[in-house]
């Protein structure tokens, strides 16, 4: 009887270790898109996708003066058991738009070289 059990807890731990490496890889699958979104890279969505888990979904959501990137994804537990346990895990990244300069004035005296 107590060796279905531990079976149970190491497969259960297991799933715990894959779900926080899924977590990892959505932050940085997030961080990847919302800096290429920020350069102005039409691709952004694509690079994101590219980095996050297999199944994520890439959301991005330009600003005035920011974009913002989201990232979810399934995660089954292993086994047999992946049909009846999943867990959802995602991320989300802000950065500031390069190709959009707020606050520069001409003329000089501004906070940009002239």
């Amino acid at each position: 009887m107590v060796l279905p059990a531990l079976v149970l807890l190491a497969v259960m731990l297991v799933w715990g270790v894959l779900a926080a490496a899924a977590q990892i890889r959505c932050v940085d699958a997030a961080r990847v898109g919302a800096r290429a979104a920020a350069r102005g890279e039409a691709d952004a969505a694509e690079l994101a996708r590219a980095a996050a888990p297999v199944g994520a979904q890439v959301r991005v959501a330009m600003a005035a003066d920011t974009v913002r990137v989201d990232v979810d994804a399934p995660c089954a537990a292993p086994g047999s058991l992946g049909g009846l346990l999943t867990v959802r895990v995602g991320a989300g990244a802000v950065a500031a738009r390069e190709d959009v300069l707020v606050g520069v004035t001409g003329g000089g005296g501004g906070p940009w070289p002239s």
